[in-house]
């Protein structure tokens, strides 16, 4: 889908050649002409309200090129206001099959979170999951046209990012969709490799022998079981105007998890294929980076691995040695991620890292505790933490921020090792954190449970491409052109 920004009135844009017209109306918005009176008109019959996602509909209107014509209440042009509006419009047209589609402002100046907020929220609407379909039916829009009457630098700018989000959140949607079968380690590792044919990016990826080399007992245990050979993926973006130290991305890559000899009930089992949208969302990460090209040094890791059940797998009460010498009594073999992620915490140290974030669907604790909406953020570093947390705000991609209080890592006690691998069922999005905590060392640290806001299920099943929004508007908040625009630079 490729996305376009030009600068036109209400007026020229009912001459544009797409096939649908979408006027984003806001409250108070005074046009005249035909369809500033059906508006009017239909606002003083009580058909036309100012509740976001209100709507009149026309089909070859006079005057107007496009067949079809959606005039849609959107508020006073918040970005949340917006998401309705344009949910709504899509929901309309997607029976209508349009390959192109103009969006005309009908108000005055646009932010460029606006902006931003009207066209990935008609991508994500719009995208259709087709990889392993017998007979596809894939997106037919192709040409979205966003008109203001003015276009300012702001709002190119405002359009590129979009365009490069979308293609990010759209690759890790695509990974994280697809079945297990399709998604194996490796080929996790054969998608970072293409993102090492992008400009600026580079990759590496180890196999068993050498995960073993590093000392990697943690994640080595958790791929026992599986026959598939696990995959250790480094991933690198380094623009040449980059300073400093890198962030270390880390997604949680378990391609398929069972739970191990703790095997998971069958009901609903076929969504630990989502078990990956951590890593998934370092892949959409990389391929934002790509295409904006900030000043940035980004560092992306995934250990990915299948969690299986059979004869060698690791066992509940086995002691395992991670990379950073710290011992693992594993009394849950269900709780792998984090058997899998502190050694790739470990492995970060080696870059004296400016930040260190991981991205997993950790715990379904983390579910009860905050659903579908926000993701949990942990950190005991305030500067990272609130860095995050504007992000999800900026981007709409919203977290919360939850304790690690050191009381809460009693539970992780074992006679037997230096810790457990859980602490009981109290809490556990917390334990789980704390666990992570113990292996983050010195580095400042945060960690993102998305278990809850990952993927969707029933109807509308499948993944989000969720936290790349966040990680995106974070990491372009530290590039050095961020305060020259006027966005405050955080940790």
């Amino acid at each position: 889908m490729k996305f376009e920004i030009r600068q036109m009135t209400l007026a020229q844009s009912q001459t544009a050649p797409q096939d649908a017209l979408v006027v984003l109306w806001p409250d108070g918005a005074e046009h005249q002409g035909p369809m500033g009176d059906w508006v009017r008109k239909a606002r003083q019959n009580g058909d036309f309200k100012d509740a976001a996602g209100t709507m009149l509909q026309s089909y070859g209107m006079p005057g107007v090129r496009a067949r079809h014509l959606l005039v849609v209440a959107c508020g006073q042009g918040q970005p949340r206001d917006l998401r309705k509006a344009m949910r709504a419009a899509w929901g309309a047209l997607q029976p209508a099959k349009v390959k192109s589609l103009a969006i005309c402002w009908a108000g005055g100046a646009l932010s460029p979170q606006a902006i931003e907020a009207v066209l990935t929220t008609l991508a994500d609407a719009s995208y259709a999951y087709v990889s392993t379909l017998s007979k596809p039916q894939p997106r037919t829009l192709a040409q979205v046209v966003l008109s203001l009457t003015h276009v300012t630098q702001a709002d190119k700018t405002a359009v590129h990012k979009a365009q490069a989000l979308v293609r990010g959140t759209e690759l890790a949607r695509e990974w994280a969709n697809r079945p297990a079968n399709h998604a194996t380690p490796n080929h996790l590792a054969l998608a970072a490799k293409a993102l090492g044919k992008h400009p600026g990016v580079s990759c590496k990826v180890l196999g068993p022998r050498e995960v073993e080399r590093l000392g990697m007992g943690s994640f080595l245990a958790v791929a026992r079981g599986a026959a598939e050979p696990l995959r250790f993926i480094v991933l690198e973006y380094k623009s040449a105007k980059a300073k400093g130290a890198p962030v270390v991305l880390v997604g949680k890559g378990i391609t398929f998890d069972t739970g191990g000899i703790s095997m998971k009930p069958a009901a609903e089992m076929d969504e630990m294929k989502f078990d990956m949208s951590g890593a998934a969302s370092v892949l959409g990460v990389f391929e934002s980076l790509a295409a904006l090209q900030p000043a940035l040094h980004v560092m992306g890791l995934i250990p990915a691995t299948e969690n299986m059940p059979d004869g060698m797998a690791v066992k509940p009460g086995d002691v395992v040695t991670s990379m950073s010498g710290q011992t693992i009594e594993i009394l849950n073999t269900d709780a792998e991620g984090r058997l899998v992620l502190c050694d790739a915490l470990t492995y970060a140290e080696r870059f004296k890292p400016k930040a260190v974030i991981d991205i997993a669907t950790l715990t379904g604790a983390c579910v009860i505790a905050l659903g579908a909406v926000r993701s949990g953020l942990f950190s005991a570093d305030d500067a990272l933490a609130q860095a995050l947390l504007d992000a999800g705000e900026q981007s709409g991609d919203l977290c919360w921020r939850m304790p690690l209080d050191d009381d809460y890592a009693e539970g992780l006690k074992s006679k037997f090792a230096d810790m457990a691998n859980v602490a009981g069922r109290a809490a556990g999005s917390v334990t789980a954190a704390k666990f992570l905590q113990k292996f983050a060392g010195k580095m400042p640290w945060a960690h993102l449970d998305i278990a809850g806001t990952a993927w969707r299920s029933g109807a509308q099943k499948g993944a989000t491409g969720r936290p790349v929004a966040l990680l995106l508007e974070y990491l372009l908040a530290q590039a050095p052109s961020a305060t020259a625009s006027g966005k405050r630079k955080s940790a």
